[in-house]
């Protein structure tokens, strides 16, 4: 049996599950929510037609065997900014047979989940926040012993997504409520709660509710959905006072069907909710509750600063294609929207710099239409220089400054755009930060955008929080020019520069940041702490800051409010929102904290926000949610992912047992098979004959076979790796790697670590352990090395994974055992049944006009943990996955190493 090479690729959303429960409620942009609950009957057109004749049989059955959701109901209560969501599903297993029943919610990524529960036959399961890697210890403790495991996954731009499934007895119910918390933001003028509701087909009990409680004054709440019709707008409730507003959606049953008696739901689409809140005092609004203070400053009418601003723009070669002609109209928009009294300057780097203009320049209507031509000459080349094009913006501004060139009150910043790894002059990435750091010295502030996948996020994110910015990503998608705009709207307007918000003497402690270095027009600065003097007539607020023409100073008075007594008839129990509101708060600081800084301040920040996380019940990135179920000891697990562990999640990977694992990350799952075949065979990976990018593949078997053992195991040992048009060619081994590229041939050894950076290719070996390569304008892929140790037998097998990083400039002709599902498969997965052995689940897949049989397993991924791999559930498919490959395992054998023929 073939061993320890998984494919895991991204494909059309698979259409298989017994019930899927998408929910996500109160969610402040630019965060966003899916509501999905389904049976995943809705299926593609293509997956449709072949399945029409089974589908008339299945019908009559299909009825007494379902699951039924019976009511989705999502509450969003927010109390000044803060919001608590509630999430309640119900569904019914109508079968006289059990069945796994999943629960799939999409939440923010900025929220922060405090509760998860289940009721089973009237049994609560209730969650507890633990430790992570105490929870990471259960969870994998209950995968090698066959039960049952949820976990957190990244889901999308702006989501991650929490699933669970569980196994339903016979005619018996179950309810799922899933609560999260956040503090939402103001952008561009408002707050945004949005729902995404795909819901599938009609639901007996469906709501969204949302209760708005504003004490100082709601200015305005609007509630709007991409999919109301005029027969649906009337339904959408909508009640403002002065300081509550109340917006609830529950269409009936048959509201809810797009003809009457069909199946279909009309409700596919987003739900919309804003609001923004009256600002009258320029000190901002000062509330007290419970012992803990929270400030919301965001003072009304306030004049712009001027700005000056340098667009650091990469063109290197993997921005070519879409990128730059993505990026070209970005910053076309950008450009025009710069105001006279702004200065800019444009910088483009490959691995050599370029500017526009010596100088940064004002921004008249002529130099910027100069600026826009130049743009639209921008064409990509090269490798990536990021090092030196910063420190010449940096020098830029400087040099403007001491030649007295730009305002005096007047902000300096930097807008850096790159969609990958410094591979030119300086590659060390912490020397690049410090090297920034050192030449800005505190004096500008830097903005960081990173283009797709390959970006390393954490690097950026840190180079930009260390100087007074922020970074964020941009997803590659038809939007991403928007997405470009959206983030220069956000930052483009500064209204007041070094904001510093101070209280009493000895009246407070425990404070959050109190210092910004700038506010923007349509934000908000929120600064909370602990009240520690009685005395709260003579708790005073003041705000210093620069403003454009003189300094900004302001004092005012904090208000204690009495939730009683402003809603009188309300039931919700307000209780501690502000203490909640100050724990999210720090938490969130001191991750940012856990970044920066030395190795002992970070481990104090990481320790405090445990410590937080624990007392407050927020699933944190330090912490986890498990749920126990005590008859089973089933464990359900709810992490908190990091921007890198996002980031990791969607990338696509080739390697673990068995051979071949296609990834569903829209599904957060993963079909699987294996190849068997005597050591010695050759097989074809990887082919797009468009651009001569080959991988085949050679097995091997054990060094030792162990007698009457039952079955063959065999292992990749070779890999051989061909790009045509680039000119590049690479024999892998478990021994040594041989590169030819440009008529040279390099011969390394596994024990090496060694660098390669040309134009065409980025070549990284880490000693003993893997080797990634980027190939311009292609693929980016990643081989490990593995040893798998027989104790008993005194014996062991070094063998190959292959990871494809990137395949997307791949053609739509890439074929392969592998290649063949870059682009997507279609298939459904129903009736769910009771393995052969007890802890594996049974279930019929109907794929590519057939019928298997496939069964659930865990299999190891070990993408992003080389040592100890990732547990991951997939959809194993035997004979050689006949019926799910295109012809037979056999079709994909060829000759040699380098053989394309088969």
């Amino acid at each position: 049996m073939l061993g320890e090479s998984l494919c895991r690729f991204p494909v059309v959303p698979a259409v298989w599950r017994v019930m899927l429960l998408w929910l996500c409620v109160c969610i402040c942009l630019p965060a966003q929510g899916a509501l999905v609950v389904s049976r995943r009957d809705a299926l593609t057109q293509e997956t449709k037609d072949d399945m029409d004749t089974r589908s008339i049989k299945k019908r009559s059955t299909e009825s007494a065997n379902k699951v039924e959701v019976y009511s989705v109901t999502l509450h969003c209560t927010v109390t000044s900014r803060f919001a608590h969501t509630v999430m309640t599903s119900k569904a019914l297993n109508k079968a006289y047979t059990s069945q796994e029943i999943f629960f799939e919610v999409e939440l923010p990524k900025t929220a922060f989940i405090t509760n998860f529960s289940m009721e089973i036959e009237g049994q609560v399961y209730a969650g507890e926040v633990k430790e992570k890697e105490k929870a990471k210890k259960q969870y994998e403790k209950a995968v090698s012993s066959g039960q049952t495991a949820g976990l957190v996954k990244a889901s999308g731009r702006k989501m991650e997504k929490f699933s669970v499934s569980v196994n339903i007895a016979a005619k018996s119910s179950v309810t799922f409520i899933l609560t999260y918390e956040e503090l939402l933001q103001r952008k561009l003028g408002q707050y945004e709660i949005l729902t995404r509701v795909k819901p599938k087909q009609p639901v007996q009990e469906f709501k969204i509710v949302a209760d708005i409680y504003e004490p100082k004054g709601i200015a305005f709440a609007n509630a709007t959905a991409t999919f109301l019709t005029n027969d649906l707008l009337s339904l959408v409730e909508k009640t403002v006072t002065d300081t509550k507003a109340h917006i609830s959606f529950s269409p009936t049953l048959e509201q809810q069907r797009k003809c009457s008696g069909c199946e279909d739901t009309i409700i596919d689409g987003d739900f919309i909710i804003t609001y923004d809140v009256k600002r009258e005092e320029t000190h901002g609004e000062v509330q007290i509750v419970n012992g803990y203070f929270v400030h919301f400053f965001a003072p009304p009418d306030l004049p712009r600063v001027p700005k000056n601003v340098v667009f650091v723009i990469d063109r290197s070669g993997s921005m070519s294609g879409r990128k730059i002609e993505q990026t070209r109209d970005a910053l076309e928009a950008i450009l025009k929207d710069l105001h006279v009294e702004d200065h800019f300057a444009l910088i483009l780097f490959d691995n050599t710099i370029v500017t526009w203009m010596d100088s940064l320049t004002k921004a008249t209507e002529e130099n910027v239409s100069g600026a826009i031509a130049y743009i639209r000459k921008l064409r990509d080349n090269g490798a990536t220089n990021i090092n030196d094009a910063i420190l010449r913006a940096v020098s830029m501004l400087v040099k403007e400054r001491e030649d007295g060139n730009l305002p005096e009150r007047s902000v300096d910043m930097i807008i850096l755009l790159t969609d990958g790894m410094p591979n030119s002059g300086e590659s060390n990435l912490q020397k690049i930060q410090e090297n920034a750091r050192s030449a800005i010295g505190g004096k500008m502030s830097m903005f960081c955008l990173g283009f797709g996948n390959d970006v390393d996020y954490s690097f950026l994110d840190v180079l930009c929080r260390q100087n007074k910015g922020l970074a964020r990503r941009i997803f590659e998608g038809s939007d991403a020019t928007l997405q470009l705009q959206g983030f220069y709207e956000e930052v483009s307007s500064p209204l007041l520069l070094e904001v510093d918000l101070r209280y009493s003497d000895n009246a407070v402690d425990l404070l959050t940041k109190n210092h910004y270095s700038q506010l923007f027009n349509g934000s908000e600065i929120v600064v909370s702490g602990r009240v520690t003097n009685d005395n709260l007539d003579n708790f005073l607020v003041e705000v210093f800051a620069k403003g454009p023409e003189k300094d900004f100073w302001v004092q005012g008075k904090a208000s204690v409010i009495n939730m009683d007594m402003i809603y009188p008839e309300e039931e919700y129990i307000f209780g501690d929102f502000t203490e909640r509101l100050w724990a999210y708060l720090t938490i969130q600081q001191l991750l940012e904290k856990s970044d920066v800084g030395t190795q002992q301040e970070k481990d104090n920040a990481t320790a405090k926000a445990l410590d937080m996380s624990l007392r407050y019940s927020f699933v944190t990135p330090v912490t986890s949610m498990v749920v126990t179920k005590p008859e089973t000891e089933d464990t359900l697990i709810a992490d908190k992912l990091t921007e890198d562990q996002r980031q990791e999640a969607e990338r696509n990977s080739v390697d673990g047992d068995p051979h071949f694992m296609i990834e569903l990350p829209d599904r957060d799952d993963a079909l699987c098979f294996n190849i068997n075949d005597k050591p010695g065979t050759i097989f074809n990976l990887v082919r797009d004959p468009k651009s001569g990018f080959m991988v085949n593949g050679q097995i091997i078997g054990k060094k030792k076979v162990v007698p009457d053992d039952g079955n063959m195991h065999t292992y990749f040992g070779h890999l051989g790796i061909v790009h045509q048009k680039l000119g590049v060619r690479l024999e892998v081994s478990t021994q040594d790697i041989s590169v030819f590229h440009d008529g040279k041939q390099v011969k390394l050894l596994w024990s090496d670590t060694a660098s390669i950076k040309e134009t065409n290719m980025d070549f990284s070996l880490t000693k003993n352990c893997s080797l990634t390569v980027t190939l311009r304008h292609s693929v980016k892929f990643k081989v490990i090395r593995h040893t798998k140790v027989w104790k008993r037998r005194h014996d062991r097998q070094d063998y190959l994974g292959f990871y494809t990083l990137d395949s997307h400039h791949l053609s739509a002709s890439v074929h392969g055992l592998l290649g063949q599902f870059y682009h997507g498969v279609n298939f459904e997965v129903t009736d769910l049944r009771p393995g052969e052995l007890q802890e594996n689940l049974d279930a019929t897949m109907y794929v590519k006009g057939q019928t298997l049989n496939v069964t659930r397993r865990w299999q190891k991924d070990f993408s992003s943990n080389v040592k100890n791999g990732e547990n991951i559930p997939c959809w194993f498919v035997n004979n050689d996955g006949t019926g799910l490959i295109d012809g037979r395992a056999s079709d994909y054998v060829v000759s040699g190493l380098f053989k394309t023929a088969f």
